[in-house]
């Protein structure tokens, strides 16, 4: 009789439910929080080696000190 009589108390108290609660939504933010910083992270990567990738062809025509062109 005292396991019913736990099981009952357990799940009508809710006296640590806020705290459950309160740690959920935490756990919740910093899985979001992560995967927003992965795409970030992604988005700046990508757009440096495009930035990086356009310089370099900016300079491949070096013209001859003599005055040739390119």
């Amino acid at each position: 009789m005292s396991m019913v009589r736990a099981l009952a108390r357990l799940a009508c108290e809710e006296s640590g439910q806020d705290v459950v609660e309160y740690a959920l939504l935490a756990a919740f933010l910093g899985c979001v929080g992560v995967l927003a910083w992965q795409g970030v992270r992604n988005g700046l990567h990508n757009g440096y080696v495009g930035w990086d990738a356009s310089a370099q062809t900016l300079g491949a025509c070096t013209p001859d000190p003599g005055g040739g062109g390119c």
